[in-house]
């Protein structure tokens, strides 16, 4: 579901998704030397929909700006992405994207939610004044991998704290395996959490390797938080 052809809807429904539930934040981050304000729901607990989570668990956490996506924004941000085609999965409010649209990559965004999309995109106006192309993605359905997937397979995937459930652990190894070129890599930001190490080893029975730089995000207490790089052998 490509929402560039209604640049101004998504904005006009940041209110709306969080209406009567809680308000709107703008928090400011330095990432590479730019200092990016980032709209979000002010209270994420608040978006909690019981409906939801009844059919199948899903909780707001696209609505929370977690350090592993400040670190990954900042890992980005050192790269060179001139010409790549990147997609971030499980985007929320699309830090990590806006640094590689800043560092010129053509970008896509994805999520499970459509709110996310809305504040991804609004995100990457306000701070870029550029898009991103969006599209609703889940990671158990794999028709809504080709909304994606349109225009070709990515160079770069980036994914930050999106590892919560064991029961992601092999969808998501096969959205990479999906998105990405045979030459693809993909950044994985993570605390350390249980299932990132059921991920690394279930991406090494499909023949890719890792490589892994620690990362720590300032604040009380700071974070540790590790980039993940994942290569096809």
């Amino acid at each position: 579901m490509d929402r560039l052809d209604r640049p101004e809807q998504h904005s006009r429904n940041l209110e709306r998704h969080v209406a009567g539930r809680t308000g709107i934040t703008t928090p400011s981050v330095m990432v590479g030397g730019k200092v990016y304000r980032v709209y979000q729901p002010e209270t994420a607990d608040a978006l909690i929909d019981e409906a939801e989570f009844d059919r199948d668990e899903r909780l707001p956490y696209w609505a929370d700006l977690w350090p592993s996506s400040i670190a990954l924004a900042r890992h980005v941000s050192g790269m060179d992405l001139s010409g790549k085609r990147v997609v971030e999965v499980g985007c929320g409010v699309g830090l990590p994207a806006m640094a590689a649209l800043t560092n010129g990559a053509e970008v896509t965004v994805t999520d499970h939610y459509e709110a996310a999309l809305d504040f991804a995109l609004h995100n990457a106006r306000e701070n870029t004044g550029c898009s991103f192309a969006a599209a609703m993605l889940d990671w158990r359905v794999p028709e809504t991998w080709r909304d994606a997937t349109e225009a070709g397979r990515f160079d770069v995937l980036l994914g930050a704290d999106v590892l919560y459930e064991p029961r992601n652990v092999e969808p998501l190894a096969d959205v990479v395996e999906a998105l990405l070129t045979p030459e693809g890599e993909a950044l994985f930001a993570d605390p350390g959490r249980r299932e990132a190490g059921k991920f690394l080893e279930e991406m090494g029975r499909r023949g890719f390797e890792s490589e892994a730089t620690v990362r720590t995000v300032e604040g009380e207490p700071e974070v540790r938080s590790t980039i993940h790089r994942l290569y096809r052998s």
